[in-house]
């Protein structure tokens, strides 16, 4: 298929798949998962957050939160804890590891991303950052 051939939607999937794959490649030495990548990153961003929130935050259903929570306990990167504010609620928190993880990682997507994008000129990379940020939009 020539790139003429291909509409604009296969070209972004294709370019979605190729920056999944080198996500996951960066990942690759902490042995997490990109979704706990993402949960983690919440949590280092917002701090301690109730289970819901975490969900709500990372736009997937409670239960799939829950599993990404225990995956993360699990690596001793999290940690569940009473609310202080409502004692029978649970609060997760990222560990002092999970801090360390989660900074080490947020340096390492940076790096691919800018390796990623890096073929872009500046002006290109503004651009696309301003058409991706109206899709994004709700």
């Amino acid at each position: 298929m020539s790139g003429s051939d291909e509409s604009l939607a296969e070209t972004f999937w294709a370019v979605t798949r190729r920056l999944r794959h080198q996500t996951k490649r960066a990942l690759e030495p902490w042995e997490i998962s990109p979704g706990q990548a993402r949960a983690l990153g919440v949590l280092m961003r917002h701090g301690a957050l109730r289970p819901g929130a975490l969900a709500e935050h990372l736009r997937i259903a409670p239960r799939s939160a829950t599993e990404v929570v225990d995956g993360l306990q699990e690596r001793g990167l999290v940690e569940r804890r009473p609310d202080p504010d409502d004692r029978r609620a649970t609060l997760v928190a990222p560990t002092a590891e999970g801090e360390r993880v989660g900074t080490a990682i947020r340096q390492a997507r940076a790096t691919e991303a800018a390796r990623f994008f890096g073929a872009l000129a500046p002006e290109d990379r503004t651009e696309l950052a301003r058409i991706l940020r109206l899709l994004r939009e709700d």
